[in-house]
């Protein structure tokens, strides 16, 4: 059975509640899922001070286990218009990986949030996309057979580029059900594709 992991950061949940929709949408597609995150590197007291999400529902990611997967589903929310500190920080270590050539072949994909619609979310995943083409993998995004990103009647997320939500500049906004269905929708996608080239 294909091995998918959904790899992800989340300050205030918003990316968790994506990544869990991730998960069910690589089910449907046919993956075995595992979800889990990478390291905080805020330091415990202004983690807490700054009301980070402190309890966590998934276990943290080792840069050893990535080879174990077909594809690698990253979700981390946008920080000036790049990805968070803290998934970079976890990327960073794969150059072991890199000099191996160990994530070659296999499919990557993101997805991310913001707290406005202009806030970075495209820019946060095309910048990510290099760092997964310099580890020879094979990009998925979330293609316009998705219809739910397209219309004007509700404010959404989500490009051709991958899944997104936006959170408000307050994190009020909780990703809206055509944010999880892109989501979810991108899981699967990646899923049979990850599945069509592992056969």
């Amino acid at each position: 059975m294909t091995k998918v992991l959904v790899l992800y950061y989340s300050s205030y949940g918003h990316i968790e509640t994506m990544a869990k929709a991730v998960a069910e949408g690589a089910r449907e597609g046919g993956a075995e899922v595992v979800v889990k995150r990478v390291p905080e590197t805020v330091p415990a007291e202004a983690a807490k001070s700054y009301g980070f999400k402190t309890e966590h529902e998934f276990p943290e990611a080792t840069v050893a286990e990535l080879p174990e997967y077909d594809a690698i589903i990253f979700g981390a929310p946008t920080r000036f218009g790049n990805v968070a500190s803290q998934m970079r920080s976890f990327i960073d270590q794969t150059g072991g990986l890199w000099a191996q050539g160990k994530l070659v072949g296999k499919v990557g994909s993101i997805f991310t949030s913001s707290a406005t619609q202009h806030g970075g979310q495209e820019s946060t995943i095309l910048s990510f996309i290099p760092t997964l083409m310099h580890h020879g993998m094979v990009v998925v995004g979330l293609p316009y057979s998705f219809a739910g990103q397209m219309g004007l009647e509700e404010i959404k997320g989500g490009s051709p580029y991958g899944a997104s939500t936006i959170a408000g500049g307050d994190g009020s906004r909780q990703p809206s059900a055509a944010d999880l269905d892109g989501a979810r929708f991108q899981g699967k996608h990646v899923a049979q594709i990850a599945g069509k080239l592992a056969s």
